[in-house]
């Protein structure tokens, strides 16, 4: 008797222990229903951006083209592009973006117009006059509209609020069409 008593024993530990390691398993394991995200290494890669700075003479626009990590959002996308306007070239020509001028929010309708709104540096932080007004709008509408293929027309407005100009030469109440680019 005490054999079989041990054998019982045995078959039940054994059944305990292979039910509780089977739901073990089971809690690890993904529901069938929850695709499973393996990493991938080839959607963390850069993307060729073309920037666009103030000549070193200030009479244009000077293209530098740049790699920027890939974005999935529009507003990433633009706030990328805002960052490198502001950092400034890295080869020849000149930021022509107020020092900390950054992306707060950003809006593209149907019909491709680009609604940006802009820190209070880019306003506050201005100096200068018609030319580097001129140049300041002029490189952020080519540039967002030269990484941004859904974007027709830039409309810019400043910690939420539009702003009839920059500098007083230049009006901003109304959106700027993107050029076509060569």
């Amino acid at each position: 008797m005490k054999r079989s008593t041990f054998v019982i024993v045995g078959l039940l530990i054994f059944a305990v222990l292979a039910w509780a390691g089977t739901r073990w398993l089971a809690l690890r394991r993904p529901p069938d229903d929850v695709a499973t995200i393996e990493p991938d290494s080839l959607g963390t890669g850069f993307k060729a951006a073309r920037l666009f700075f103030a000549s070193a003479d200030g009479d244009g626009l000077v293209s530098e083209s740049r790699e920027l990590p890939e974005s999935a959002s529009l507003r990433e996308r633009a706030a990328s592009l805002v960052a490198e306007l502001d950092r400034g070239p890295a080869g020849g020509g000149v930021a022509a973006l107020p020092p900390g001028t950054s992306l707060l929010h950003v809006y593209l309708d149907d019909e491709g117009l680009l609604t940006v709104d802009l820190s209070r540096a880019f306003q506050q932080g201005f100096r200068g006059g018609s030319s580097a007004e001129y140049l300041a709008v002029s490189s952020l509408v080519r540039t967002l509209g030269a990484n941004l293929p859904d974007v027709r027309r830039v409309l810019i407005v400043c910690g939420g609020s539009p702003i009839p100009t920059l500098g007083g030469h230049l009006p901003l109440d109304r959106p700027f069409d993107v050029p076509e680019l060569p």
